[in-house]
């Protein structure tokens, strides 16, 4: 049995993150990523020493391990595959402009991942709006939009969606029963975000304007060899798994098959590394900033996060007694994807809603799982590994981003929950 106090270790680790960048000089120690370490080192070894007194070491090594290891080497490899990728250029940062890039990752989302597509289209328009002072809500909009929701019609757009795939659900199964919810969120978000920008454009300097005209210059791209790379990603995640390989799933299969996948992600993060020129990771502004912000972060989430997902699986009768509707499912498990890692969350909400016996849950509490997995991933930056490196990107470009509750209180409640409200009134 795991005591309500075991939660205190994960509640404080989301507090460092949302409270200690707005302290005054503690906010420059926590902007290193070897500080974020000591924190997560901090509050993750105690959890780690307990559970394994405790006999539920098992549980520990599968998150740690199964879950952290290669939720960590998938977004390494789109970032380091995606980031050799040099797509130059600076186009004219009109609001049709910024709009139809955001449009095209919100297209390429489901099918090359949220974070292969926020990776490779980031730069190009952080490029383009870089003549533009007023930035940060083209920034917050890309999150929401390319960065979890255009994930929601495959299991290659999000890693939820993936565990749901090898639960027995058909690789189409999204596309064929949530392109409506995945369209009418996209549309709305893309239509919003064209009007908030209209907005912020007629209130540019014409001094920025101009320059933003004088500056333009035609897209170029190099570094195309990692579009080999990048499809042996989307290729590995797809095919090298239990589903395929049947060894791998077997309970006594050894560590090492068990992560043949992950493997596999670094041989080609090298593959990626030696055969792209240094001159194109240099003109991308590369950086490991942004993957070592996220591995660091996450481990304390993931270490801490272990008592929290065996509380939450410890109570699930009396959760599954008040959950009876497909539309609470949608809430319920968004809520918590907002701030647990989206993908165990949305397999334990599955295995409450699914009928005795069976792996996967009935089409309406799948889709609703579905959606609140992929689209509530966006109300925090912890929500979805992209979201933490979109945002280390772009303050590396100088855009001062908000705080984690003043992205969740400016941006998350008053654009993208009424919007996820009104999609669920409508489909679910």
């Amino acid at each position: 049995m795991i005591p309500s106090w075991m939660l205190i270790p994960f509640a404080v680790m989301l507090l460092s993150i949302a409270v200690l960048p707005l302290i005054p000089h503690v906010g420059e120690w926590w902007e290193h990523n070897l500080h974020k370490l000591y924190v997560s080192l901090l509050l993750g070894t105690p959890v780690a020493i307990w559970l394994c007194v405790h006999g539920m070491e098992h549980e520990l090594i599968h998150q740690m391990v199964y879950d952290y290891v290669p939720f960590i080497l998938l977004l390494m490899a789109l970032f380091v595959t995606t980031g050799g990728i040099c797509i130059r250029g600076d186009l004219k940062a009109t609001p049709l402009t910024n709009t139809i890039i955001m449009a095209l990752g919100w297209l390429l989302a489901s099918f090359m991942g949220t974070t292969g597509a926020a990776m490779l289209l980031i730069r190009l328009l952080l490029t383009t709006i870089q003549q533009r002072k007023y930035r940060v809500h083209t920034v917050l909009f890309f999150i929401a939009i390319v960065a979890n929701c255009g994930g929601l019609l495959s299991p290659l757009g999000d890693p939820p969606l993936f565990l749901l795939f090898q639960k027995g659900a058909s690789f189409t199964w999204w596309m064929q029963n949530m392109t409506g919810e995945w369209v009418v969120t996209g549309a709305l978000l893309l239509a919003i975000y064209f009007c908030v920008d209209f907005y912020y454009y007629r209130k540019e300097p014409t001094a920025n304007l101009m320059a933003d005209v004088r500056e333009a210059k035609k897209l170029q791209m190099s570094g195309l060899i990692n579009i080999f790379w990048l499809l042996c990603v989307i290729g590995s995640t797809m095919f090298i798994n239990s589903t395929y390989i049947h060894a791998m799933g077997a309970h006594d299969a050894p560590w090492y098959l068990k992560l043949l996948r992950e493997w596999v992600f670094i041989l080609i993060i090298l593959g990626s590394w030696v055969t792209t020129k240094r001159e194109v990771r240099v003109k991308n502004n590369y950086s490991w900033t942004p993957i070592l912000e996220v591995a660091c972060v996450f481990l304390g989430i993931f270490a801490t996060m272990t008592p929290a997902l065996a509380f939450l699986t410890q109570h699930a009768a009396s959760i599954k007694d008040i959950l009876s509707e497909p539309w609470q499912y949608v809430y319920i498990t968004g809520l918590l994807s907002a701030f647990l890692d989206n993908a165990p969350t949305a397999m334990v909400f599955n295995a409450m809603a699914a009928p005795e016996g069976a792996a996967l849950a009935t089409d309406a509490f799948l889709k609703a799982i579905s959606m609140g997995a992929v689209f509530f991933g966006a109300l925090t930056y912890i929500g979805n590994g992209p979201n933490f490196m979109v945002k280390s990107i772009a303050e590396q470009e100088g855009i001062k981003m908000p705080s984690f509750f003043g992205y969740v209180i400016k941006f998350s409640l008053i654009v993208l929950l009424p919007v996820y409200i009104l999609v669920q009134l409508i489909f679910i």
